[in-house]
């Protein structure tokens, strides 16, 4: 009889584990980051490598920082949501060019539309790494201060540019 008890309830263990991890979402990964100042960086544009961007820069704006390549077929998913996103100027979006070719990221940007105020480059992925990225896209909100107020992994939807981010854009605009 115990050797018909110990599989049924090793299956029912395991069958718990699988129903529990069905219902995770990866674009609620927690960050250790969220209420931290954002990484420093110092990175070229995309369009201008000359030039160079910092987090500096955007002191007292609420930006998007997107993580984004032109290998990325999860990014071509969401550029439309980000290209409506950028023609209602709620906020600044920066993107992050993760490990790209700048010819092919260009290129993509031409063809489908810049929603990006500024795109940087990240072609080693050390700027990525500060920021905890566990592959592209992925969004972070910033606020006035420099702080990391909200994480998004994963392809940006419009329902989640609805429900959260414009929300917490807005809010954040509103802090002193």
């Amino acid at each position: 009889m115990l050797k018909f008890i110990i599989p049924l309830l090793l299956f029912i263990v395991i069958a718990v584990f699988l129903a529990l991890g069905l219902n995770l979402k990866p674009s609620e990964i927690p960050s250790p980051f969220i209420n931290k100042p954002a990484p420093k960086f110092s990175a070229p544009k995309l369009d201008t490598p000359e030039q160079r961007l910092t987090p500096a820069d955007l002191k007292g704006k609420v930006w998007l920082f997107n993580v984004w390549a032109s290998w990325c077929v999860s990014c071509r998913a969401e550029h439309p949501i980000l290209n409506q996103l950028a023609q209602q100027q709620a906020v600044v979006i920066v993107g992050l060019n993760y490990k790209d070719d700048p010819n092919e990221a260009q290129k993509w940007l031409d063809t489908l539309g810049n929603p990006y105020n500024v795109s940087i480059m990240d072609q080693d992925g050390r700027i990525g790494i500060d920021y905890g990225v566990y592959g592209v896209p992925e969004s972070f909100i910033i606020d006035k201060k420099g702080l990391i107020r909200y994480k998004h992994t994963g392809p940006v939807s419009a329902e989640d540019v609805q429900k959260v981010f414009l929300p917490l854009i807005v809010k954040l605009q509103a802090e002193i």
